[in-house]
């Protein structure tokens, strides 16, 4: 199906693009730290803490009695119940279940906020209010503390609607920033410069919460000054791509105020049925959400397999965390660099088969080797940046003019929809072997479905389907 919608036209000036393109890095850079600092490093960990407290307080008000287990027996005291809307749950469940429920709100609001980016093309200032709206939520995260866990839980979900919604039109920059020959480079040079600066403010984020005790602040302000300090430099930093990036496409209706979320409830519409007659790109999604599900479960278990299975220090695992950040922004620029001259397809095929053999050596680490679980973060590094990048930069290609925020959408929403699988996985092969080598091996089947599915995809013939001008190099 050829679009009959006006694409985005890149600006003709070498110099311009260039402008536009150092600036949309820089989004890359600004989120990551979100992303990195919050999510993966201390969210988890702290927000069961603050439940954990609210647990405890609540014993200390009503008893023992307030924990008892199914066997109605008492229970620890860190199993403890904490309840909202009547629902009660362990405190340890907390982290889960926030992040099951932050995916389901986005897979809600992201087909609707790309709809609406896409009619109204005012992307620059959809951007920059989800941005801001997630910064701001991950900078007051600051106040939760003495058992709030309730006020992190709404902070969570707001900042990771603003952390979706924003990508997704930061994605749909793209094809209006850079021509077709020029979306791989740029794609891999903006996830590899996001790595970058996830990794930096990490390190000097470590740098204060492991020096704590010496400067005499209590853990707990430590982790919330981390908060405070990842919302400011996600907001700071957004400032530069709203300065510099340019709307480049007409708006494609002429809606005001609330009629622009009605029309923009037609345009998701619209999209669904453009979505149904582009079965080819419908495949690279469908093949990219089998091998984007294995690349998250890697990262999110790794540290998992790092401490039960390995038994490596929390020390060794941060320092595992920042190796990849860093080692990411070289990837990242590699495979940008080989996808100038091999085309994106081919790199993410080689890139794909490289996670295979990252998979077969994590499965002979030694236990306390730490050497050796630094050379694996090494290999992770080198090709999880680029596999994503290219991906992104690919996809631009299959989508049709005028709808890149909603097929983002759909690319983002798919994503998190499939991303239980891999973990489950991994959870039922180390309950069923009691080994989580067995587990972490058993995840090569994401990246094998997933090059079989790719190497299936005719690319040429999506890029032609989608009505878009084919690169020189696939």
């Amino acid at each position: 199906m050829t679009s009959t919608l006006p694409g985005p036209q890149p600006p003709a000036d070498p110099a311009q693009r260039k402008r536009e393109q150092r600036g949309w890095y820089f989004y890359d850079w600004a989120n990551s730290a979100f992303y990195t600092s919050v999510i993966t490093v201390f969210g988890a960990l702290y927000m069961s803490a603050v439940a954990a407290d609210a647990a405890r307080a609540d014993v200390e008000r009503n008893g023992p009695a307030a924990c008892t287990g199914p066997d109605g027996g008492e229970n620890r005291l860190v199993d403890c119940d904490i309840s909202v809307f009547g629902l009660s749950f362990p405190a340890g469940s907390l982290w889960g279940y926030l992040l099951a429920v932050a995916t389901i709100v986005q897979v809600v609001v992201l087909p609707i906020a790309g709809a609406i980016a896409d009619r109204s093309q005012r992307k620059k200032t959809i951007l920059a209010g989800f941005a801001f709206l997630g910064a701001a939520a991950s900078a007051l995260l600051f106040f939760v503390d003495d058992g709030r866990w309730e006020l992190g839980a709404v902070l969570y979900i707001v900042a990771n609607i603003g952390y979706g919604a924003s990508i997704v039109t930061y994605y749909a920059f793209l094809p209006g920033i850079a021509t077709p020959d020029e979306r791989d480079d740029v794609s891999a040079k903006g996830w590899a410069f996001g790595y970058l600066g996830g990794g930096v403010a990490l390190a000097l984020q470590l740098a204060f919460y492991l020096s704590h005790d010496a400067i005499g602040v209590s853990e707990s302000m430590a982790v919330r000054i981390c908060y405070l300090s990842s919302g400011l430099w996600w907001a700071l930093f957004t400032l530069i791509p709203l300065r510099r990036l340019k709307e480049h496409q007409s708006p494609h209706g002429g809606e005001k105020g609330m009629r622009v979320l009605t029309a923009g409830f037609v345009e998701l519409k619209d999209t669904f049925k453009a979505a149904k007659a582009l079965p080819l790109t419908l495949g690279f999604l469908g093949a990219y959400l089998v091998y984007t599900d294995g690349i998250n479960t890697v990262v999110s278990v790794s540290a998992q397999y790092g401490t039960e299975e390995l038994g490596f220090s929390d020390q060794v695992l941060i320092a595992t965390v920042l190796v990849i950040q860093f080692v990411a922004y070289i990837g990242g620029m590699v495979h940008g660099f080989a996808a100038r001259r091999f085309g994106a397809k081919k790199v993410i095929l080689a890139s794909l088969a490289v996670w295979v053999l990252v998979l077969v050596f994590a499965y002979f680490v030694e236990e306390g080797q730490a050497m050796q679980f630094y050379a694996l973060a090494v290999g992770i590094g080198l090709v999880l940046g680029g596999t994503n990048a290219l991906s992104r930069s690919l996809y631009s290609q299959l989508i049709p003019a005028g709808k890149e925020a909603q097929f983002y959408s759909l690319y983002e929403v798919g994503e998190r929809g499939t991303s239980w699988l891999g973990p489950l996985v991994f959870a039922g092969v180390g309950q069923a072997t009691g080994s989580f080598r067995y587990a972490i091996i058993a995840l090569v089947i994401f990246f094998v479905v997933g090059f079989v599915l790719v190497a299936l995809v005719p690319v040429r013939r999506a890029i032609a389907a989608a009505g878009n001008e084919e690169p020189a190099v696939l």
